[in-house]
Formats: C-alpha cells, sequence, structure tokens
C-alpha cells in the first residue's frame, strides 16, 4: 500500500499577469511588509499598489546566515507582520527563513542544519508571500530556506513545514527580462529538481506526477526560453517547470547533484543553477552505471530510462541517450564546467568526502563510493 504526505504552499497563484493581484491579497496576510528584493528594490515595488513596506533588504547572490540575521532584526524592530520576497531563489529564501525566524525569535544559527545547532522550528512563521522572477529554485514551493556559512565554507538549510509560502504568486511575465545567462543556470536547476526527485529512493505518486510534468515542459521549453527570451509560452512552460520541481522536491528527496552542490556552493562563488548544471550528466551517468553493476533489478534504472523518453521526446530512447541529451542542453546554453567554475582537482577528494554527508544524498538511487564520486567531479570538471 502507498503511503505519503504533500506539503503544498497554502494558496498557488499561476498565470500571466496574477502578480498584479499581489496588493488584493496582501491585507488578508497582514499591514506591515517587509519586502525583499534582489539588486534594484523598485524594480517591483509597484506591485504591492499603495501599501508601502515598513522595511526593505536586498541580496545579491546566495544568502548568508549574517544576511538572515541582519534583516530579521530590522524586520522586529519595524514591528513587521507580513514578509513579501520579489526575485529569484536567493531572495525567496532570504524572505522565507526572515518570517520563519519572526515567527519563533529565534537565530538562523538555531536552526541551520550541519553546521547549526538543528533545533525544529516550533512556532509557525510569519505570513510570507513569494513571487519568483526567475525559474528555477521552485523556492516558492518548498519548505526550506538555504543559506550560506562563509565561516563554515558550506551551504545548509533552515527546514520545517511552516515554511512554506502563505501565498506564491508564479506570473511567467515576471520572468521576460531574465538575461540568457541566467535562464540558462535557473531553467538547468528547475530540470535538475524535477529529474532527481523521479528518480529517488523517497519518490512517490504525488512527487512522480509534478516530476515528470515539470521534465517534459522545461525539456521542450528551456533552449527557447533560453534563445528569444520574450516567448511567452516558453517562459510559461518553465514557471510550471520550476514550480512542479519545487513541489516534487519538497516532498521527495534530491540526490547526488544536489549533494555536491550544497559543497561546492560554499566553496565556490558560481551560481547554484550552473554549478548543477555541470554536475548532471556525470551524476546521471555514474547513478546507471552503479545501478547495473550493483542493483539491477532496481525501479531506478526504468525511472531513468522514463527520463530519457520524457527529455528526448522518443519512445525508443535509451538511458545513454539521456545523458546525451543533458550534455548537449549544457554545451547549447554555454555552462562552464566546475575547473572554469573555481573548481581546483586537488579539491576532489574533500568535496567527495563532505558531500557523501549531505542530506540531499540520502535521496540518491544507489549508495555511491568515494572513487564514484571523485569520478563524477572529475568528469563535470
Amino acid at each position: 500500500m502507498t503511503s505519503f504526505d504533500l506539503a503544498l504552499p497554502r494558496r498557488v497563484v499561476f498565470g500571466p499577469g496574477r502578480a498584479q493581484e499581489l496588493a488584493g491579497l496582501l491585507p488578508t496576510l497582514g499591514r506591515r511588509v517587509l519586502l525583499c528584493t534582489g539588486r534594484d528594490p523598485g524594480r517591483h515595488s509597484a506591485l504591492l499598489g499603495d501599501i508601502e513596506p515598513v522595511a526593505v533588504v536586498t541580496v545579491v547572490g546566495e544568502p548568508t546566515v549574517d544576511d538572515v540575521r541582519s534583516a530579521s532584526e530590522q524586520a522586529r524592530q519595524a514591528g513587521v507582520d507580513v514578509v513579501v520576497a520579489i526575485g529569484g531563489g536567493s531572495v525567496l529564501d532570504l524572505g522565507k527563513a526572515v518570517a520563519a525566524l519572526l515567527g519563533n525569535g529565534t537565530d538562523p544559527m538555531d536552526h541551520l542544519e550541519v553546521v547549526g545547532r538543528g533545533v525544529p522550528i516550533r512556532q509557525p512563521s510569519a505570513p510570507y508571500a513569494a513571487l519568483p522572477t526567475t525559474a528555477g529554485t521552485g523556492a516558492e514551493a518548498t519548505a526550506n530556506a538555504t543559506l550560506r556559512s562563509p565561516q563554515h565554507g558550506i551551504k545548509a538549510s533552515i527546514r520545517s513545514p511552516s515554511m512554506l509560502a502563505a501565498v506564491a504568486v508564479v506570473d511567467p511575465l515576471l520572468t521576460l527580462t531574465c538575461p540568457p545567462d541566467v535562464t540558462a543556470s535557473s531553467g538547468l536547476d528547475a530540470l535538475t529538481q524535477c529529474l532527481e526527485p523521479y528518480v529517488s529512493c523517497k519518490a512517490n505518486p504525488a512527487t512522480d506526477a509534478f516530476a515528470t510534468a515539470g521534465l517534459r515542459r522545461g525539456a521542450r521549453a528551456l533552449r527557447q526560453a533560453y534563445e528569444h527570451g520574450d516567448d511567452q509560452s516558453a517562459r510559461e512552460e518553465m514557471a510550471l517547470c520550476s514550480l512542479f520541481g519545487g513541489v516534487a522536491l519538497a516532498n521527495s528527496k534530491l540526490g547526488a547533484v544536489h549533494g555536491f552542490a550544497g559543497v561546492l556552493g560554499g566553496m565556490l562563488d558560481a551560481p547554484h543553477g550552473a554549478v548543477c548544471a555541470a554536475l548532471l550528466a556525470p551524476v546521471v551517468e555514474a547513478n546507471v552505471a552503479a545501478l547495473r553493476e550493483r542493483e539491477p533489478q532496481s525501479p531506478a534504472l526504468a525511472r531513468y530510462a522514463c527520463v530519457a523518453r520524457l527529455l528526448t521526446g522518443r519512445d525508443d530512447a535509451t538511458l545513454e541517450d539521456a545523458t546525451d541529451w543533458l550534455r548537449s542542453i549544457v554545451a547549447a546554453l554555454d555552462v562552464p564546467p566546475l575547473a572554469a567554475l573555481g573548481l581546483q582537482s586537488a579539491q576532489h577528494a574533500e568535496v567527495a568526502e563532505k558531500a557523501a554527508r549531505s542530506s540531499s544524498m540520502q535521496g540518491n538511487p544507489v549508495q555511491l563510493t568515494h572513487a564514484e564520486l571523485v569520478t563524477v567531479l572529475r568528469a563535470a570538471s
């Protein structure tokens, strides 16, 4: 018998132009708004309508523990009762973490996994509205916030079902101005976050439905969105790919790609999506080889065969066709290898050792040896 839980944002509002509904939704959530944005705070401020935020915080790049601590203190001093995050995955993670800390009166290190105290979040988050401006992380639908801890050289998460957004407004029109390089890295992250939950040992029928729909849409739309950023249909497909991937990973597990990415994100000044893209084909290749050698009856092999069909659109696609397709899309989108992103060969053994202990690795369909992990890094470089 099948048994699973399915955690979702309280409300998802999807569609072109629907970001204009934010101002009407906010009064039901709170009155004193903290606005979290990217580099330009005024870029989307009109979406708040007549509501003037009592505090504004910006983040450029992935948020650090100190970024969240500072923003939380600013929010407390301003008497914030609702958090609105409009931006890419980093902005959404910042807002999500701040909302959780506001609701609990705590510090990020109280809850951070691996390098913090890891204390469970016990109280509900402050109301939180998420509006993604990239199609990538699916952070509008996830129950965790990933933070960099520079002093520990690693990325780790604060995680709780109570961190799910009160409302996620996913408007593909907000992604039309996303530049090609960000479209590429974020889009490949979205694709990864559909692929890994589908082959995960923690997959369930609900995550399968979201993951396969996301893979199908992302595979046919990503290159078009990259080459023709004003294509609204392609942008809509990628927004759905990202949203579905977020739902899938929030209710399943990821895998070795994100196991590596969590470690590398604390070491390299590189976009998360670009790191994932460089790793994706080598991880799939390593997993398939390990499954064939040690677990030839594993259902994960049939799932990888389905992935091949979804990516290529061909009923006769083989597992090797999947890795060929992934390598070709990474090359077409001009995503650099790990060596170009700053990873040195002398660091491979250390990264492999740390990645093996990551929480994401628990979802990988097969346990990879240290030597296999190092081989993945070598192939991705």
